[in-house]
């Protein structure tokens, strides 16, 4: 038997198995409570048993509680059973309280079986480990691309009535995302200006061509590094929050209010952001290139004694202005990737605050990993029709 608790609301990413989550408990001396989270089924159990085995409580009424656990069967309402039956010949009585009714019946269940808890699976091997994980990795590509049709198709009545657009909210977004970060992105771009023309100045120093700094610190600058660098930061900064927003959104059932009240939550927590973030992170973009030019300056200045003069003469006379576009046109891209994927894990998000945790780690890995697969398909086009 298995028991699996409906949301609050759906996602609009559909909520589907995935591999088991351990089984956990947490001691609360406050409330005097025991409150379980997690899987407690019979393939996550191994963990916990030894623990729960351990486990020594003052003597007292104490409280059960099984609210966040995500799915029981009936090997995890036994060991419960098994729990309690220990505690109480240690003089301690643990009441269930939020315990659904569901669980109630699977401890009535299983509370007159005789016998122990039957013995977990052994731990799965490396290839089977593997198999799983790249099921996990393509559901969970298919579980994007489902999230993205979904906000299109939502999206596009409000984008032919841009009256309906919240462009409050949206000036909102673009000072969180955007001039909030231009100090941590203008002095990371400075110092990688200053270290591109320093590691590249002395071996082309070596070779009586520090001319060359000027193509080599421009290009580096305008067409990978610029992009690349602001996208990453502003995954790691701006993403993150979007996914733990909406995710404590999800945890508190906010989202479920905005559709019981007859509004989108796409209308109001993704399409904002992505406006934002697809007017910001060019402009960040822009200010990061020209810090970084003005490291890589001041750099050759003082390494090379190349002046900033000859720098600023030479920079338009060697390079093509598609140096700048080229660089330029990965952003909105970047900007799409960063919002989707941030907004996408916060809908993912179940149960406990620990969810919004783990939710935000997957989205700034999946980000910064989805944003550099990307520029590197960008390079492979661009080589191909020699931009």
């Amino acid at each position: 038997m298995q028991h699996r608790p409906t949301s609050g609301g759906a996602a609009i990413a559909n909520n589907v198995h995935t591999r088991p989550e351990p089984a956990r408990f947490s001691v609360l001396p406050a409330e005097q409570q025991l409150q379980c989270s997690g899987d407690w089924t019979i393939l996550a159990l191994h963990a916990v048993e030894p623990a729960l085995q351990r486990l020594q409580l003052s003597p007292g009424r104490w409280l059960l509680s099984t609210a966040p656990v995500q799915r029981m069967d009936s090997a995890g309402a036994l060991l419960l059973n098994q729990l309690m039956q220990r505690l109480q010949n240690a003089g301690v009585e643990l009441v269930p309280h939020q315990v659904p009714a569901d669980h109630l019946a699977l401890l009535e269940l299983t509370r007159s079986r005789p016998g122990g808890l039957p013995a977990p699976h052994q731990p799965p091997g490396p290839l089977v480990r593997l198999g799983r994980l790249t099921l996990d990795l393509l559901r969970q590509g298919f579980q994007l691309l489902a999230f993205l049709g979904q906000g299109t198709l939502q999206a596009q009545p409000l984008l032919l009535q841009p009256q309906r657009i919240r462009w409050r909210q949206v000036a909102a977004e673009i000072q969180r995302a955007g001039a909030a970060a231009v100090p941590i992105i203008g002095l990371l771009m400075f110092l990688v200006g200053v270290v591109i023309a320093y590691q590249g100045g002395l071996p082309l120093q070596r070779y009586g061509a520090s001319i060359f700094i000027v193509e080599l610190v421009a290009m580096t600058i305008l067409r990978e590094m610029g992009p690349l660098i602001t996208a990453i930061i502003v995954a790691g900064r701006t993403g993150s929050s979007y996914t733990a927003e909406i995710g404590t959104m999800q945890v508190t059932e906010e989202v479920a209010a905005l559709r019981t009240m007859g509004i989108a939550p796409f209308e109001i927590l993704v399409l904002p952001k992505l406006i934002a973030l697809l007017v910001a992170l060019p402009l960040l973009t822009v200010f990061a290139d020209c810090l970084g030019l003005l490291g890589g300056m001041l750099a050759a200045q003082s390494l090379l004694g190349i002046g900033i003069h000859t720098f600023l003469e030479r920079l338009p006379a060697q390079l093509p202005n598609s140096t700048l576009w080229v660089g330029m046109v990965k952003t909105p891209v970047f900007a799409a990737i960063i919002t989707l994927v941030g907004c996408f894990h916060g809908f993912r998000v179940r149960g406990s605050a620990e969810e919004v945790g783990r939710a935000t780690t997957a989205s700034v890995v999946l980000s910064i990993f989805l944003v550099i697969v990307a520029d590197a398909l960008f390079s492979i086009v661009f080589n191909i029709f020699e931009l």
